[in-house]
């Protein structure tokens, strides 16, 4: 398998917008043949040790959730954390608490061969706690589209099912670079992304918003905000003028909906004037799991509309 994604350019000439090189430098997962067991590296630099491919696994985030259900590993589940919503059998799983507040007495009664967490995120008393109760705890850190897909590549490598899991991180790849090749000679219109109604948020570069913007095409309007999910107002939003307004929404009530009819109003900034203004999916920004993959093209569709995007 070629793990080269070229972006129309050879490797010394790749621009700096399309960061998905070879897959495999992304991986922090370490194989060691130690009789039968094997030995992993994970984001924090911990050596864990598991005798055999693990059956029981329990989910600390809900973005690890998916990832596990994406590679086919919905039965090993042994408990998932709130809010892990996707797909919607993850629902039916025990609940260990909230990814910030574990419930590690729970975790520990489910009798898991291994926890899955995230350094951004899952406490680390929690962790100490349950590798003190005997149970392996593997931590991820992603922090853009590739790492994601370095991570699926991984979490898959670490359960025992390496061959499902390259094929799948190939796939991901793939049509990430299909958006890459798409947008980079495009002009990159100035977006505002809301991520909360009120009062009004949205994201510097620190995030996956912001990567997410960027290799669709656009040009994030708050990248080089001090903070990483600054308020902002909306006197300054008509300062700055963005091309394309995109409202970060699970349709909650139709609460959404309004904030996008309210920007609406303000016909002086260019988005609205283009009738630019749209919503979407907050779980496919939100998670660092496969769906970001398709959030990446669905944000694509809405920055770039003149592109024939096809299926």
């Amino acid at each position: 398998m070629n793990w080269l994604f070229h972006c129309q350019y050879p490797i010394k000439k790749i621009p700096p917008r399309c960061p998905i090189l070879i897959l495999t430098a992304l991986f922090v997962l370490s194989w060691i043949t130690l009789s039968s067991a094997a030995t992993f590296k994970d984001a924090l630099g911990r050596t864990v040790t598991l005798k055999t491919p693990p059956k029981r696994i329990v989910s600390m985030a809900p973005s690890l959730t998916e990832i596990l259900y994406d590679l086919g590993l919905g039965d090993r589940i042994a408990g998932v954390t709130q809010f892990s919503s996707y797909p919607p059998e993850a629902a039916q799983k025990p609940n260990v608490g909230s990814y910030v507040n574990l419930n590690a007495e729970k975790i520990i009664s489910l009798n898991p061969d291994l926890a899955i967490g995230t350094k951004d995120g899952n406490k680390p008393t929690t962790v100490r706690l349950l590798e003190q109760a005997g149970i392996p705890v593997y931590i991820v850190n992603p922090r853009n589209i590739k790492d994601v897909i370095g991570t699926t590549h991984t979490i898959g490598e670490l359960c025992g099912v390496g061959k499902r899991a390259k094929d799948r991180s190939t796939q991901l790849a793939k049509r990430v670079n299909r958006i890459c090749e798409r947008t980079l000679s495009l002009k990159k219109p100035l977006v505002f992304l809301q991520i909360n109604i009120k009062p009004i948020m949205t994201v510097n570069k620190n995030t996956f918003h912001h990567d997410v913007i960027r290799q669709a095409g656009g040009d994030n309007m708050t990248k080089d905000e001090p903070i990483t999910y600054p308020r902002i107002s909306i006197e300054e939003v008509m300062r700055r003028g963005p091309e394309v307004i995109i409202i970060s929404s699970m349709e909650r009530n139709g609460r959404y909906e309004r904030a996008r009819k309210d920007w609406l109003k303000w016909s002086t900034i260019p988005a609205v004037k283009e009738r630019r203004v749209h919503l979407i999916n907050s779980d496919l920004l939100d998670r660092p799991s496969p769906r970001i993959v398709k959030g990446l093209e669905t944000m694509a569709r809405l920055i770039h509309p003149e592109v024939e995007w096809g299926r």
